[in-house]
């Protein structure tokens, strides 16, 4: 991964500032890739990475501004746009918003940050609080020569040295959105879950961090049967804090974490998901102009767990007349800018199950027939604490650290509804 040159243009592809590393592309190829992304929007064939006479142009727009590298070698299109959102992240530390205005006003800064995020074309640090440490905002304040902290110099880039906490603590949240759709025979076309591990870390000094979950293809490898359930995790993605190579050869996740929130690890799980809610609706027609809905709604989860903030929308003939609604659970409104009922339950305990019946009018039977099987599907929203739908269980978070003290772990469950469908009759 090589970039030639990091752009910086206003919304009309005008120069605010330009990096160039490694002297093979002069300022005339800004002026190419306007050209080029004025004719691809014309053709209404945009794309984050255009390839045009040996010069590839990636880029990404934010806000006024386009954020544009230029490079003549075969780099890797995912790590470049990665690199290029890196930068933006650490601009808005420094300035707060990243817009033209903030460029000009802090030309110096910018230059700084340009050349030590990368080097001959190669990216280098991009850890915001890290670069903070020796790059001032505020020109005015000189002081004795600025030593960069061990973190530049460390292997350990997304850590400094030195942190103290009054109480070493670290919290994990196993969060999980569940993708679902279903037909409107009661079929599950679609599901899969997608976790994340979210941390927030208070530790003090430079600790070591070991995690363990139930994952299968570990207890498969020491040829465990334990009765606790094992999980089988697909599409695993880390945070670079996490020890690869120690990952691959024994499956634990070995770390010394930032300081503060951050992602610890993503992954999916595809397998045949019950849906958590299953909502059931059946159309009703007593007469030619009036139509009722009856609507079910019911919990198939395990009744210690519960689910909260239901909220199930439900799709009305954009030219429905006085909806009136009645719910055994919750309360029911009727939202005219989305054509939609809105459902919602506070609390929805498990194994539980709510109705609701809805009568509206329509103005034409000619409309009501056109609307006949274009209907969109109905969409649930939830959050379930203390619940893991894949059954993804930690079993262990150990922290070590030289000087010795006792930290104390947090562990939450929460499943959430992610893209979660039901099409009707």
């Amino acid at each position: 991964m090589a970039i030639s040159a990091i752009f910086f243009l206003d919304i009309k592809g005008r120069i605010i500032i330009f990096r160039d590393y490694r002297g093979d592309v002069s300022p005339k190829y800004a002026e190419k890739f306007m050209s080029k992304i004025n004719e691809m929007e014309e053709a209404g064939k945009l794309s984050p990475v255009i390839y045009d006479d040996g010069v590839t142009y990636l880029y990404l727009q934010v806000s006024n501004l386009y954020l544009l590298a230029v490079t003549r070698t075969n780099v890797n299109a995912c790590s470049t746009l990665v690199f290029l959102h890196r930068v933006v992240d650490v601009f808005r530390h420094y300035f707060q918003e990243l817009e033209e205005e903030s460029l000009r006003d802090n030309f110096v800064i910018v230059y700084e940050l340009l050349d030590e995020v990368m080097d001959f074309g190669y990216p280098q640090f991009t850890e915001a609080k890290i670069l903070a440490e020796y790059i001032k905002t505020d020109a005015y304040k000189m002081e004795a020569t600025v030593k960069p902290p061990m973190a530049v110099t460390n292997a350990v880039s997304w850590r400094m040295e030195g942190i103290r906490h009054k109480k070493n603590e670290v919290f994990l949240d196993v969060v999980e959105s569940v993708n679902l759709l279903v037909s409107s025979t009661g079929q599950v076309v679609l599901s899969e879950v997608v976790g994340v591990l979210k941390m927030r870390a208070y530790l003090s000094g430079m600790p070591e961090c070991k995690l363990g979950l139930n994952d299968k293809v570990l207890f498969e490898s020491q040829g465990r049967t334990s009765k606790q359930k094992a999980v089988e995790l697909e599409d695993i993605k880390f945070h670079q804090c996490v020890r690869l190579a120690r990952f691959e050869n024994d499956r634990t996740i070995s770390f010394i974490p930032p300081d503060g929130a951050f992602d610890l690890m993503t992954y999916r799980i595809s397998q045949n998901i019950k849906p958590l809610i299953m909502v059931e609706c059946s159309v009703e027609k007593p007469s030619r102009s009036r139509t009722e809905y009856l609507v079910k709604a019911r919990s198939q989860f395990k009744e210690r767990s519960q689910a909260n903030t239901v909220e199930i929308m439900l799709p009305l003939p954009a030219d429905a007349i006085s909806p009136t609604m009645k719910c055994t659970q919750g309360s029911a409104a009727y939202v005219p800018e989305k054509s939609a009922l809105v459902w919602t339950i506070k609390s929805f305990p498990g194994g539980k199950e709510y109705s609701l019946r809805c009568h509206f009018g329509l103005p034409s039977v000619e409309a009501e027939d056109e609307g006949k099987g274009k209907m969109p599907p109905i969409k649930v929203k939830f959050e379930i604490p203390f619940f893991t739908v894949s059954g993804v269980q930690v079993r262990y978070l150990k922290v070590i650290e030289k000087s010795g003290y006792q930290a104390l772990p947090w562990v939450r469950y929460i499943t959430t509804s992610g893209n979660y469908e039901i099409r009707m009759v």
